[in-house]
């Protein structure tokens, strides 16, 4: 069964930095895209960013481009996300996801595997 456990969300005033981190284990290779997917209250999830983990391909949502930055440490199998200028707004779970399939990860419905989420509060 694969898992993914994410780590490094809390408290931080708008304008500051956090640092997600998402270990995968358990999983068959290759796995094609990882990425991240955000939930604000009430909300829905609504897609981040993803990578495609052979050929290094990145996208991001338009909320968050210029602001975070989506790495991968292949030897690690640990998948980052490096969050810079937040904003209030940017308060949600956020949660690391996992896709075998062809088409880039950007909907919830691509994903196969889901890690428990890692709250990001920003106060103003």
């Amino acid at each position: 069964q694969v898992q993914l456990v994410e780590s490094g969300g809390g408290s931080v005033q708008a304008g500051g930095s956090l640092r997600l981190s998402c270990e995968a284990s358990d999983y068959s290779t290759p796995v094609n895209y990882m990425g991240w997917f955000l939930q604000a209250p009430g909300k829905g999830r609504e897609w981040v960013a993803s990578i495609h983990t052979l050929r290094g391909d990145i996208q991001y949502g338009d909320s968050v481009k210029g602001r975070f930055t989506i790495s991968q440490n292949s030897a690690k199998n640990t998948l980052y996300l490096q969050m810079n200028s937040l904003k209030p707004e940017d308060t949600a779970i956020y949660y690391c996801a996992l896709a075998y399939g062809y088409s880039p990860l950007r909907r919830e419905s691509d994903a196969q595997y889901w890690g428990q989420g890692t709250q990001v509060t920003v106060s103003p």
